[in-house]
């Protein structure tokens, strides 16, 4: 994370006199709804294999949560449906 220009600080916060939801609230904002997605649509069913992909499909909905014009977005990925190839299961699966 270093190289990326995200220094890292490590921090105990069970022995600081500060609460992780506050020094990290889009931290917990984040865990929480990644949780919810995981017990509601998922019923607490993941597979392993499959697991970047129900994170993917978490980041690209949480990107786009506020977005103003989510017609656009539907027809930007009808578009791009239409231009790309299927995707198999081996490449669902596969790790890179």
């Amino acid at each position: 994370m270093d190289q990326r220009g995200y220094p890292h600080l490590a921090m105990n916060l069970s022995s600081s006199p500060w609460n992780a939801s506050e020094v990290m609230p889009a931290v917990n904002r984040v865990a929480s709804l990644v949780k919810r997605r995981w017990l509601g649509t998922h019923q607490g069913v993941m597979a392993p294999e499959h697991l970047q992909a129900y994170l993917n499909e978490f980041t690209f909905r949480f990107n786009r949560r506020n977005s103003q014009e989510p017609g656009l977005l539907f027809y930007r990925l009808l578009e791009h449906a239409v231009v790309t190839g299927p995707t198999t299961y081996g490449e669902l699966t596969s790790h890179p």
